[in-house]
């Protein structure tokens, strides 16, 4: 074997790209920022950035999500990257064409969390906004400038992980707050997969469902109409039965 030659090896960089979905208006929406300096300048992109040397993955995807949005995430295996969203590694991009300026190998990661506040923008970025991610997904049909870099694609996965996790996790609950109603956790359903649901049939799926919910002991009236049970997440990480798409 021959000895290792540094210079045989083209420099490369590594970043962290981030699909924050939440829901927005009964909408499923992810956070885009506006790109403030080249390449794409001008152009909407996944929040994310260059890894530094001495950092954890998961603790660059927090530090990016803070730096361009001020919002905060979890990630339940670092849990010193601060409190907040649901935070997961969700996929690696490596194209060698990815990005003009060098060869760049992204780590996307997943952030999900209940309804957030207006984000603010940071770092390289010129301004920040919640998008429902249909628009987002048909804006290179529709203008003919699209997320820049490969971020369609990387959005594509993220809404595919989400829309799969909650049929076989209890991970649809991180989009709820800390006590819900079985129809805020219905609409949640209903945003992420974009169907609508019998609300009879859902509830008697989640509350039957073991481990799935528990009764936090009180009732609200912020929907309108009668008093309504409030559930927490209970323990259980994975559903049985599952909570199965339906066919469209």
């Amino acid at each position: 074997m021959s000895p290792y030659d540094p210079s045989a090896f083209p420099p490369f960089a590594v970043t962290v790209d981030l699909v924050v979905l939440t829901v927005r208006r009964h909408a499923l929406c992810a956070l885009v920022v506006r790109r403030g300096e080249q390449p794409f300048q001008g152009r909407w992109a996944l929040p994310g950035g260059f890894v530094r040397g001495d950092e954890d993955l998961s603790a660059a995807a927090a530090r990016e999500l803070s730096e361009e949005t001020g919002l905060c995430a979890h990630d339940p295996a670092a849990p010193d990257v601060g409190n907040g969203a649901h935070l997961e590694q969700l996929a690696t991009y490596g194209d060698p064409k990815r990005d003009p300026r060098m060869r760049v190998v992204s780590v996307a990661h997943l952030v999900l969390a209940p309804d957030l506040p207006a984000p603010r923008a940071g770092g390289d970025a010129n301004s920040a906004r919640w998008a429902p991610v249909d628009e987002l997904l048909q804006m290179d049909a529709q203008t003919g400038a699209g997320l820049a870099f490969d971020h369609e694609r990387i959005l594509a996965d993220g809404v595919e992980r989400a829309r799969s996790k909650i049929e076989y996790s209890s991970l649809a609950t991180a989009f709820c707050p800390p006590e819900f109603t079985v129809g805020e956790l219905r609409r949640v359903y209903e945003a992420v997969w974009g169907v609508a649901l019998d609300p009879r049939n859902f509830h008697r799926k989640v509350t039957g469902t073991p481990g799935f919910l528990v009764p936090a002991g009180g009732t609200t009236t912020r929907q309108g109409g009668r008093p309504a049970q409030l559930f927490r997440a209970g323990g259980a990480t994975l559903l049985n039965p599952p909570m199965l798409r339906p066919e469209v």
